[in-house]
């Protein structure tokens, strides 16, 4: 059984996720504060981690960040009441796999989490390694590096830029990354897929408002350049 660890502090949204998630048969592990959500958080046998972003101590962006500064690739899926595109964006850079805001319905959260459990190992074999201007990446190990400096990347964004380099010189529409990438295409919007373009082009590009490598393709999507 795939372990889920929930870090909410209201009451009533941790006991109706606990129930849901136990429901569909995930053992869940509750913590009602960022201190003890980030302790439980190191615990080897979670898969994934339901973290809310406004918690009393360490908030859920802090637990992020520590959790990738340690090499945690555990599967974060975050959960905010904040509307503001610069929270999603923050939290899909600093390392979360997805997020969702409140409120949301309990089918669309169990669906990301479905997806992302089901996509967490699923990097297509093939391709392994690749080498493309000042970036060096290991597909395998899950590890990039951006003129020698190693750079953090989430599970997703790793299956991305997997996705573009098995495509190389191909237009990939956003629908294309929905349905490959996520899994699904009725709850994520385009806009998803763009906030993942900008945080990737943040580690693989040297100018990312002027990328070589993982272009747009007006109106139709973007194109991955392996030697432009």
């Amino acid at each position: 059984m795939k372990r889920i660890l929930l870090i909410e502090d209201d009451p009533a949204i941790s006991i109706g996720l606990e129930a849901a998630l136990t429901q569909e048969g995930y053992v869940v592990v509750t913590a009602a504060d960022g201190n003890s959500g980030a302790l439980k958080a190191k615990d080897p046998t979670i898969d994934l981690i339901l973290l809310d972003i406004m918690l009393p101590g360490k908030d859920g962006m802090e637990i992020c960040k520590e959790l990738r500064h340690e090499n945690n690739r555990v599967l974060v899926l975050m959960l905010t009441s904040k509307n503001e595109e610069i929270d999603k964006v923050l939290g899909l850079e600093i390392g979360a796999d997805d997020y969702v805001t409140k409120p949301f319905s309990i089918r669309e959260l169990l669906a990301r989490i479905k997806a992302l459990l089901r996509r967490s190992n699923e990097l297509k074999m093939g391709i392994e390694q690749i080498a493309f201007g000042p970036v060096t990446v290991d597909f395998t190990k899950h590890e990039l590096s951006l003129l020698g400096a190693p750079q953090r990347l989430s599970t997703k964004e790793f299956q991305i830029l997997k996705f573009f380099v098995e495509r190389e010189g191909q237009v990939v529409t956003r629908d294309m990354l929905l349905d490959s990438v996520w899994g699904y295409t009725v709850f994520p919007t385009t806009r998803t897929v763009d906030n993942y373009i900008l945080s990737l082009r943040k580690k693989i590009e040297m100018e990312p408002s002027e990328p070589k490598h993982l272009l747009t393709v007006h109106t139709s999507g973007y194109r991955f350049v392996l030697n432009p």
